[in-house]
């Protein structure tokens, strides 16, 4: 049994985490902030980045043009509805949509939101170092590795998530340095 089997899982959490934490607001425009915005279009949910392309021309502006121009009503009203503080405006074949500047109050509930996605992602990596770890004294049980065995991988398991943790911690760091600007 090796923990390197493992990582994949330990990764997929870490990408999810900056997936959820690039589609929260910073004073700069990204287009991850619209990428995975679900967009009501053919009778059923689709995400913006699968109906046209998003470019951030300017510092604190977005561009959405999509490629089949009779969804771009529908686009609109889903960045309308986001409540993402954005202003939305046609331009005929596409939205230009301008980042309004953020306020220190818009700041701080912005800071709580990350804390509250990135300690959601620390629950995801407990729960998958739980199941390596049930993992690793089944296969003790099963006679599979030794006692020190065991030892030796739950602790190599600690060190993993340790560093997974620090991974977050630096996710977290940079995206509140991001909003802070």
């Amino acid at each position: 049994m090796k923990l390197e089997q493992y990582h994949p899982e330990f990764d997929k959490v870490i990408e999810h985490i900056k997936v959820d934490i690039g589609t929260l607001r910073t004073n700069r425009a990204t287009p991850s902030m619209l990428e995975n915005l679900m967009v009501e279009v053919y009778g059923s949910k689709m995400p913006l980045n699968q109906l046209g392309s998003i470019q951030a021309p300017e510092p604190r502006m977005l561009t959405v043009e999509p490629w089949d121009k009779s969804v771009l009503k529908n686009i609109e009203k889903a960045i309308q509805t986001a409540s993402l503080g954005l202003n939305v405006s046609s331009e005929g074949t596409f939205l230009r949509i301008a980042l309004s500047p953020m306020t220190e109050e818009t700041r701080k509930e912005l800071i709580k939101v990350l804390n509250d996605k990135l300690e959601s992602g620390r629950r995801s990596l407990r729960g998958v170092r739980d199941d390596v770890k049930e993992a690793i004294l089944a296969a003790e049980k099963n006679k599979e590795i030794t006692e020190d065995e065991r030892y030796k991988l739950v602790e190599g398991l600690d060190k993993l998530v340790r560093e997974y943790n620090d991974k977050v911690e630096e996710l977290g760091k940079k995206k509140e340095e991001e909003i802070k600007l």
